[in-house]
């Protein structure tokens, strides 16, 4: 691993660091802070779930492998397809739940072959439902609200939520109980990379496309990790990423979801929108 302390502490300081950072950009840029009571509550308790799901996504990659989270983590558009119209009162597009359960497919291809990480496949499959449930409460924030000012309040109640969470964590799940918050030179580095490159301006960033494509486009993208993270993993951590075969197969699969989504929607999109004039 990369990063030498644990996924809690992990995420807690990227978190920390990343509600800094949307801090100054909101002030500097003028950003308005004060959104209301009610919204800020909800963004709030949305960075709770934020703070969920890359625990888990952290832990699965500590418990098995860097390839192993990332297929489970592809399931997120599956996940979002069935979240999406329920939470959005969205039409259901078959061919969007059709792609999720291709991927699943995939998924299943790895479980069968890599049987040896099934607890590391559950984490991030359980990750992967927490993913689509903040994306798609996300698309609800992101037309009344600057992305700025949602991420920083997500940010911020991810942060405090883990902060609380220490005594327990400390207690009970803690290597000797003890938490492990000495930052080395090269996990402050790469810690700093997570919060300012992949939070304050990714994060920030799909909030803001999610002003014109769906939660489902989102993850779907997204889904594209998985692919050149493990060729990356591979790369950098050699023999200790390589997979059987079957493993590729279904990252293999989970790839071509990708790639037929924006086909399948724009021939589906011009099915609706023939069925929407006839009515």
């Amino acid at each position: 691993m990369l990063i030498t302390i644990p996924p809690v502490e992990v995420v807690f300081y990227r978190t920390l660091f990343a509600t800094i950072g949307l801090g100054a950009l909101v002030y500097f840029y003028k950003i308005p802070f004060n959104i209301g009571k009610k919204a800020i509550l909800q963004i709030f308790l949305t960075g709770i779930l934020i703070a969920s799901h890359w625990i888990l996504f952290f832990l699965s990659a500590r418990v098995s492998t860097a390839s192993v989270c990332l297929a489970g983590l592809a399931t997120t558009s599956f996940w979002t397809s069935i979240l999406e119209p329920v939470l959005l009162k969205k039409r259901i597009r078959w061919h969007e739940v059709f792609l999720g359960i291709f991927v699943v497919v995939g998924i299943y291809i790895i479980f069968r072959v890599e049987f040896d990480h099934t607890l590391g496949i559950i984490l991030a499959l359980i990750s992967a439902l927490l993913a689509a449930l903040f994306t798609v409460i996300n698309a609800r924030f992101a037309n009344a609200h600057h992305h700025h000012t949602i991420t920083f309040y997500e940010m911020a109640g991810a942060c405090i939520s883990i902060f609380l969470f220490f005594p327990i964590y400390k207690i009970l799940f803690a290597e000797n109980h003890q938490l492990s918050l000495h930052l080395s030179y090269s996990d402050l580095v790469y810690i700093l990379i997570l919060a300012m490159v992949c939070t304050v301006y990714a994060y920030s960033a799909s909030i803001e496309i999610m002003k014109k494509i769906s939660a489902f486009s989102i993850n779907l993208t997204i889904n594209m990790e998985p692919v050149y993270g493990i060729i990356l993993a591979v790369l950098i951590f050699g023999n200790e990423e390589r997979m059987q075969m079957g493993f590729y197969v279904g990252a293999a699969i989970i790839l071509l979801s990708v790639l037929a989504h924006p086909l399948l929607n724009k021939f589906f999109h011009r099915k609706y929108l023939e069925t929407d004039n006839l009515r």
